[in-house]
């Protein structure tokens, strides 16, 4: 019996740290982070799908989030750098954070301005600048949360990120689209514009991290070494540095691949953009949202190299439910078609070409996939976390972040091309292959570290 209570205020000492002020803050940050990245990815990939642009072009739109694989460059900058008034009032972390959060809200207004079957070149410049902007956001908001939360608070923070994440992608998402049925694009991205203010209104109430005290003044020489040489050089001077840069590039390169081409995928197996919202924007989030709190507890209770390995091979397996759902798409299709051709009048064929697709298959797809996406996201997300040495956080966490993001950008802008040259069948089942490598390298780090230790490094001082 006494055995029975331990576990249970086990698990409750797992959830409860959810319920705090700070993560509240925590997932509020996450939510301004996700607002504007489908707004370059999934968002524009259903915008550009709708208006007949083909695959192999809709994959290499994904080029325009390269931002987030560069962002590693200017990091140092927002990592050390005061900004003239705004740090002093508000502190180095806040002030950077309200001004990107108030230049993105410009940028996500412009890019409503424009029509991309008109001036796709405008689109896309626009769509690098609200990339460039978001990645900029993220930096910022990835180093407050590090530094705000105590170490072993780190994994909820972690599944606190995802949630809010998540919900900034489903207004980003299935908001988008939906409202795109009733209203004109530049009132959509108005709204969200509007919604992007209210998150640098937030900023300028949450408190700032006390380890990101402003620096007192030094020479440029001296900036340059803390600011850019002692980031890059503590972390290559950790084991196996290039293993671990190479895990976060592969981690969930099968899942980008499949998500940049998720949308394309949907319209061409016949459903509907409400389908599509409901399904895969509004219901996914939410199961990712459950994946998020599970990876979180996953963290906490088995430690983050089993997490990932668990989260790494179920976000695998699931792609196949894709796969399926494509082998009924065909079948209701070829139904569709058969149907039609024999008796164009029958009350069967009306039915059939109706409903050329199986929903449920679709339902459980995503349900599967997202929530082990969720899991996860949430897990690699502490992961990456725990790697950063607090005195040079910005820049480390973009550095890896920026690696990450190659897999959804330039590594997945072929996408559209195997998609187009193959049968959705057999894409889908390459994604879940595709997974295997990075698999293959977590082994290997936790062959590194058998102590389960994230990182081993000394103790931690900025100058």
């Amino acid at each position: 019996m006494a055995e029975t209570v331990s576990v249970k205020k086990d698990w409750w000492s797992s959830i409860t740290p959810y319920l705090t002020p700070r993560m509240l803050i925590i997932l509020a940050m996450g939510f301004a982070s996700g607002l504007p990245l489908l707004l370059t990815l999934s968002t524009l990939s259903y915008w550009l799908s709708k208006i007949g642009v083909d695959k192999t072009t809709i994959g290499l739109f994904a080029a325009v989030g390269t931002p987030y694989t560069l962002k590693f460059l200017w990091s140092p900058i927002m990592d050390q750098v005061p900004l003239p008034v705004l740090t002093r009032l508000l502190g180095r972390r806040r002030s950077w954070l309200l001004v990107t959060q108030l230049l993105l809200a410009a940028a996500i207004f412009a890019m409503g301005q424009v029509d991309p079957r008109l001036d796709p070149w405008t689109t896309a410049l626009i769509a690098v600048i609200v990339a460039s902007l978001s990645a900029s956001q993220d930096i910022v908001i990835d180093a407050y949360r590090i530094e705000f939360l105590p170490k072993d608070e780190q994994g909820h923070g972690a599944a606190a990120t995802q949630i809010g994440y998540r919900i900034g992608l489903l207004l980003a998402g299935a908001g988008a689209v939906g409202l795109s049925d009733f209203y004109p694009w530049s009132v959509v991205f108005g709204v969200l514009a509007a919604v992007m203010i209210a998150c640098a209104v937030l900023t300028l109430f949450v408190p700032e991290p006390k380890i990101a005290a402003e620096p007192g003044e030094r020479d440029y020489i001296q900036w340059v070494k803390e600011s850019v040489i002692d980031p890059f050089g503590d972390f290559v001077s950790r084991r196996g540095w290039v293993v671990i840069l190479l895990f976060v590039l592969f981690y969930k390169f099968g899942d980008a691949l499949g998500g940049t081409m998720a949308n394309p995928f949907y319209v061409e197996m016949g459903y509907t953009g409400l389908e599509i919202a409901s399904i895969s924007k509004v219901w996914g989030i939410w199961m990712t949202i459950v994946g998020a709190v599970l990876g979180g507890i996953a963290v906490a209770r088995w430690g983050v190299f089993r997490a990932l390995l668990i989260g790494g091979v179920l976000q695998a397996v699931t792609n196949f439910a894709f796969a399926y759902v494509a082998v009924r798409g065909t079948q209701y299709g070829l139904c569709a078609k058969e149907a039609l051709a024999a008796d164009p009048q029958a009350l069967v064929s009306t039915l059939c070409a109706a409903f050329p697709h199986d929903l449920p298959a679709l339902a459980i797809a995503i349900t599967a996939d997202n929530v082990a996406g969720g899991a996860a996201g949430a897990a690699l997300v502490a992961y990456l976390s725990g790697l950063c040495n607090v005195a040079f956080t910005a820049t480390q966490y973009a550095l890896l972040t920026s690696f990450m993001a190659q897999g959804r950008t330039w590594l997945s802008a072929g996408s559209g091309w195997l998609a187009d040259h193959t049968d959705w069948f057999t894409f889908w089942s390459a994604t879940a292959f595709l997974a295997i490598p990075g698999l293959l390298l977590l082994l290997w780090i936790m062959r590194l570290y058998p102590s389960g230790a994230v990182i081993e490094r000394g103790p931690v001082s900025r100058p």
